[in-house]
C-alpha cells in the first residue's frame, strides 16, 4: 500500500526506450498492452516503485493501470487527474478514453462521462457531459430541413482522387443533400487542412453538398485505443461498432441523414470488413432504436488498366514522380496541392507545375 507522502508523479516521454520498457512491463503485469501512438506517460511512484500510469496520445488517455496492491484507493483518480493536467498543458482540453464497461464507474469518479457502450466489451468516454450535445447543435446549423433525402460520406482523401469525386457525384445524384465529413486526425501524408481543402475544391461544382471537418466524434482507426483488447480482429470490430454507433446515435439525427455512401473495397480486407459492419450497425432495426441509415456501396471508378483508383496508388506514383500516372488518377482541382507536396519533398528541385506537365 502506498502513502500520499511517499507518492510522486512524473511525465515520461515514450522516446526514452528504457523508461518505456519499464512501463510496458508494468502494463503487461496488469494484463494490458501498450498502444504505439502514446507520446507520454504520467507515472506514479511510491518511493522507487512504479504503482500507476496513464498514457497520453493526443486527445486520448490510454493504458491506465494501477498496481494490484493499490486498487480500491484514490490512486487511480490521482493518476487520471495528473494525466489530464499534462494533456491540458499539451493543448488538449477535450479528452477521450476507451475502457472496459467494468471500469466506467471508476472513470466517472475522475470526471469522464460515457458516450457509447458496446455490450460488455468497451465504453467510449469523454471528460465533459455536454461535448457531444454542443457538437450536434453546431451541426444542426447546417441542417437542410427542405431536403427529405439526406446522405453522408466519411472520407480521408489522402489525397483527393477522381475516385473520391466520382463517389461524391454519384451520391449527390441519389439524394437531395449530401454531407461530407473529412477525417480530422493528422496521421496521413497530407495534413487535415490540405485534405479538407482538396475535398472542398473537388466538390464545389455541386450545389447540394456541404463539407464538414470530421470532428473528434468521427473516430480514426489510427488513434483507436486497443490496449485492453487482446486480439487485433476484436480491436477492428470494436472500432467499427463504436464509430458507427456514434454516427447513428448522434451525428445522423442532427443532420437528418438517412443514407450513407461508400465505395466498394476490392483490395483492403480491413476496409471491406468496415463496409460490412456499416450494414449491420447502421441498417439493422433490431440493433439500435435510432433511425435506420441505408448504406449504399458504389462501385469504384477504375483506371485504364481496369484497376480501382485509390489514394494509395496516387501516393505511390508521387513517390516515383510518375507525373503522368498521377494526372490520370486525380481531378484538376487536386493538382496544385500535389505540386506543393512534391516541392516540399524534393527541396533541391524547382517547384512542380503539374498543370503544365
Amino acid at each position: 500500500m502506498y502513502s500520499d507522502q511517499a507518492l510522486t508523479f512524473e511525465t515520461v516521454d515514450t522516446r526514452n526506450v528504457t523508461r518505456r520498457e519499464e512501463i510496458r512491463l508494468f502494463l503487461a503485469g496488469n494484463g494490458l498492452g501498450m498502444d504505439e501512438d502514446i507520446e507520454q506517460f504520467v507515472v506514479a511512484r511510491c518511493k522507487r516503485d512504479l504503482v500507476a500510469c496513464a498514457g497520453i496520445a493526443g486527445n486520448t488517455l490510454k493504458c491506465v493501470a494501477v498496481d494490484s496492491g493499490c486498487r480500491g484507493t484514490s490512486l487511480g483518480l490521482k493518476v487520471i487527474h495528473e494525466a489530464e493536467v499534462q494533456a491540458i498543458q499539451n493543448g488538449e482540453h477535450q479528452l477521450f478514453l476507451l475502457t472496459s464497461p467494468d471500469n466506467v464507474k471508476a472513470f466517472q469518479g475522475g470526471g469522464f462521462y460515457p458516450l457509447v457502450t458496446l455490450d460488455n466489451r468497451a465504453t467510449l468516454m469523454e471528460n465533459t457531459p455536454v461535448g457531444i450535445q454542443r457538437y450536434c447543435r453546431k451541426l444542426r446549423t447546417h441542417r437542410q430541413d427542405q431536403a427529405a433525402n439526406v446522405g453522408a460520406i466519411v472520407m480521408n482523401a489522402n489525397p483527393f482522387t477522381s475516385g473520391h469525386r466520382y463517389l461524391i457525384e454519384q451520391a449527390a445524384k441519389a439524394c437531395d443533400w449530401l454531407h461530407i465529413f473529412v477525417v480530422e486526425e493528422d496521421l496521413s501524408a497530407f495534413s487535415f487542412q490540405e485534405r479538407f481543402a482538396m475535398v472542398q475544391a473537388g466538390s464545389c461544382h455541386l450545389p447540394t453538398v456541404t463539407v464538414h471537418p470530421g470532428s473528434r466524434y468521427i473516430i480514426s482507426r489510427g488513434t483507436f485505443p486497443g490496449y485492453f483488447l487482446k486480439e487485433k480482429q476484436i480491436i477492428n470490430e470494436v472500432y467499427s461498432a463504436i464509430d458507427l454507433i456514434m454516427f447513428r446515435r448522434y451525428i445522423a439525427p442532427a443532420l437528418n441523414i438517412r443514407q450513407r455512401f461508400v465505395g466498394t473495397e476490392p483490395f483492403c480486407k480491413v476496409t471491406a470488413q468496415y463496409n460490412c459492419a456499416m450494414h449491420y450497425w447502421l441498417e439493422d432495426k433490431m440493433i439500435l432504436p435510432d433511425a435506420m441509415i441505408k448504406v449504399n456501396e458504389i462501385t469504384r471508378v477504375t483506371d485504364e488498366n481496369n484497376l480501382p483508383i485509390s489514394a494509395s496508388a496516387v501516393r505511390t506514383a508521387l513517390k516515383r514522380k510518375d507525373i503522368d500516372a498521377v494526372k490520370r488518377m486525380v481531378p484538376a482541382t487536386t493538382l496544385p496541392f500535389l505540386a506543393r507536396w512534391l516541392s516540399h519533398h524534393t527541396s533541391t528541385e524547382p517547384e512542380y507545375d503539374l498543370a503544365n506537365v
